[in-house]
C-alpha cells in the first residue's frame, strides 16, 4: 500500500476520472468496446490503456463490501433461521456460515456476509439482529 495515495478529484486531470467513467461502463456493458466506451467520455484509446490499470475508485470505509459476524445463539428451534432471514431482509448475502455444537444451551456461528447489496448500513443490520430474542450476544469480527 506504500505506493498508493488517496487524493481529492479536484486536483487530478480530468481525463483520470472519465477512466474510470469508461471502465464502470464496459464492466456494466453500457459500452461494449473500449472505442466506444472511450468516445463516450471524451477520451484517447491511448490514454484508456494509459491509467486504466492504476486508478480507481475509493471504497467508503463505513460501507464495506463483507464483514465477518460472530454471534452467540440461544440454542432453540428457528433461531439460525431468524438470523438468515434478518440478513437477507436486508439484501446482504450469506457467503459462509459455521455453527459449532450448542453447549450450555447456546450455539456459536461464525458467519461472512457480502454487503454489496445492503440495504441501509451495517449498523442498523446489526441491531436488527441484536433486536432478536434467540441472540444472546454479536460481535462484528471484520469489516472490508
Amino acid at each position: 500500500m506504500a505506493d498508493y495515495f488517496y487524493v481529492h478529484k479536484k486536483i487530478l486531470p480530468d481525463y483520470l476520472e472519465k477512466v474510470l467513467e469508461a471502465r464502470e461502463m464496459l464492466d456494466s456493458r453500457e459500452a461494449t468496446t473500449v472505442t466506444e466506451a472511450t468516445e463516450r467520455v471524451g477520451i484517447s484509446r491511448n490514454t484508456y490503456y494509459r491509467y486504466k490499470d492504476y486508478v480507481f475508485r475509493a471504497k467508503d470505509p463505513a460501507r464495506g463490501q463483507q464483514a465477518v459476524l460472530s454471534l452467540l445463539l440461544a440454542d432453540l428451534p428457528g433461531a439460525l433461521s431468524a438470523v438468515l432471514t434478518c440478513v437477507t431482509d436486508h439484501r446482504a448475502s450469506v457467503l459462509t456460515i459455521s455453527q459449532a455444537i450448542p453447549l450450555a444451551s447456546h450455539a456459536s456461528v461464525l458467519m461472512s456476509l457480502d454487503l454489496a447489496g445492503l440495504e441501509g448500513d451495517i449498523n442498523t443490520l446489526l441491531a436488527d439482529l441484536k433486536s432478536l430474542p434467540f441472540v444472546k450476544n454479536l460481535q462484528l469480527a471484520g469489516l472490508e
